[in-house]
């Protein structure tokens, strides 16, 4: 382990790629050009000894593991204090915006929030339903071949036993550490295990804290936020809120920027997760790239070889090189065949439990699997908790019927490849970020390719022919003829003809799993 100053650890052709140049020390322990320009923060970026270095160069010779490409599923658990007001997301920051439904309702439920903040909602989550064992075997069962916990989100509050910040899991609320419980069952399962971060935003994000009561009889008092005694939860005070705009997204404050550091530094050698996702694009330059560096090479100093993933968004905030990482997708799919593994990351439900949410069906998960799998990618699915740790119904049936269809059909989404295209059918999808609503039919078809196979998976369930036009004898796509289809799940061979135009396939009158069927082509030659 290596500890420079930014200056000394990045080198000449670095700074100088940042815009940055040498000089002497600034009376506040910063370096500062001799000429002109901001003061250089003179931070401590440790990162383990090995081949990558926090420079852009240097992180795009990376190459995605296998694992990852192999797994194309895993389970998230997006849970935390923010699930105990039953409200759904971002509860921690409106909660302290006026004419915002989380305000109302916590006004109704605990009064004021200058009286009441977020710190004593802290207390309140106290997972004592949480069975990491149990919850990783129905998992396990539904196909997930990775487990992401959730680390530290927004609002500041991390989910391990923290070395460098007192509102932790183990220190207060469920008393337990989360994220080490979390990585014990997926070992044991034997799921590669990854953990998130969204500390990056929390500095601007938290902004509202720090402001006032705006209803009588308490108009004018301060929220919480603006207590000195928390400033350590809520940030010490600042006029740099997060404004809805990519350029706010992230702190230009360097003091933020190594707490940042530090703090998920501690989560990745504790822990030493096989992917780490970051809730928007890398975060604060070269210190952002630092850690992704350390990632990569304590992978590779534990392992012999580079097993480490890290997610983040070409989303408008922080940087973004495709090469350098896998690019996830919030609620969203790319378009066509990706020639990078990618990922999308989406909940069953709202991202923290809220009440009367509507849940997606297993239908539509099974369908966004496919689909995002045809096109290279892998989905990152959300299963919504309690603020207890168990499930909530939707979540339950969810998992119930997961386990049947991939016992069945798993064969057509792990370790599979795309083929020439992505797919065929009418239903026509937009591309890009909060963009995966899609009422798919049964002759929406996604392909997939393992060996001399390929999987065509019918987005519905077949009640009638299949024609398959991308497998014409006249499409040019397939210049091998069919040889045998197969229905996954069942005995027998389909009866089949290849046309010209089609493949036409005649499914069964009973399918072996409902949702979606996927038929196992093979051909001649």
């Amino acid at each position: 382990m290596v500890t420079l100053s930014k200056r000394s650890f990045l080198g000449a052709p670095a700074i100088a790629a940042l815009g940055l140049a040498g000089g002497a020390h600034a009376k506040d322990g910063a370096r500062t050009d001799a000429c002109a320009g901001p003061p250089i923060p003179d931070y401590r970026l440790p990162v383990t000894k090995g081949p990558f270095r926090p420079e852009p160069d240097s992180l795009k010779t990376y190459k995605v593991p296998d694992w990852f490409r192999d797994a194309k599923f895993g389970i998230w658990s997006h849970w935390g204090p923010q699930s105990v007001p039953r409200q759904g997301d971002w509860y921690a920051r409106y909660m302290y915006v006026p004419g915002h439904p989380h305000y109302e309702q916590h006004l109704k439920a605990y009064g004021q929030p200058s009286k009441f903040g977020y710190k004593d909602i802290i207390p309140l989550w106290t997972a004592e339903k949480f069975d990491p064992e149990g919850l990783m075997d129905k998992y396990a069962a539904a196909g997930a071949k990775y487990f992401v916990s959730m680390g530290v989100h927004h609002d500041n509050f991390d989910l391990w036993n923290s070395k460098h910040h007192r509102w932790n899991a183990v220190a207060m609320g469920p008393k337990r550490d989360i994220v080490g419980a979390w990585k014990a069952a997926a070992r044991k399962h034997g799921l590669r295990f990854g953990v998130s971060e969204h500390l990056g935003a929390s500095h601007n994000w938290f902004h509202p804290s720090h402001l006032y009561n705006q209803t009588w009889p308490e108009n004018g008092v301060a929220y919480d936020g603006a207590d000195a005694r928390y400033a350590d939860l809520y940030h010490p005070p600042h006029n740099e809120p997060y404004r809805g705009t990519a350029d706010t997204w992230y702190t230009r404050d360097p003091g933020f920027h190594q707490i940042w550091f530090d703090r998920i530094r501690d989560l990745i050698d504790t822990y030493e997760p096989d992917l780490l996702y970051s809730d928007g694009g890398l975060p604060f330059g070269v210190v952002g790239r630092s850690l992704v560096a350390h990632l990569y090479n304590g992978s590779i100093a534990r392992t012999g070889r580079l097993e480490a993933v890290y997610n983040c968004k070409d989303l408008g905030s922080g940087e973004f090189y495709r090469e350098s990482c896998v690019q996830d997708v919030e609620r969203g799919v790319l378009k066509g065949v990706n020639p990078l593994p990618w990922q999308t990351d989406t909940s069953n439900g709202d991202w923290f439990y809220s009440d009367g949410f509507k849940y997606k069906t297993t239908s539509e998960v099974i369908a966004l699997l496919a689909d995002i799998v045809s096109k290279n990618g892998n989905l990152l699915l959300n299963v919504v908790q309690y603020p207890d740790g168990g499930l909530p119904p939707e979540s339950q049936l969810l998992l119930q019927e997961l386990a049947p269809w991939m016992a069945v059909n798993a064969e057509a989404i792990h370790g599979t490849r795309p083929w020439k295209v992505f797919g065929e059918g009418p239903t026509e999808v937009a591309a890009g970020a909060f963009q995966e609503s899609a009422a798919y039919t049964a002759q929406d078809i996604r392909f997939t390719t393992k060996g001399d196979a390929l999987y065509a998976i019918t987005l519905g369930e077949p009640k009638q022919s299949v024609d398959i036009t991308s497998l014409g004898r006249g499409a040019g796509l397939e210049r091998r003829r069919v040889k045998r289809v197969e229905l996954l799940g069942q005995r027998q061979p389909c009866v089949f003809r290849q046309t010209d135009a089609a493949l036409r396939i005649a499914p069964p009158s009973s399918l072996p799993t409902r949702h979606a069927s996927v038929f196992k082509i093979t051909f001649h030659g």
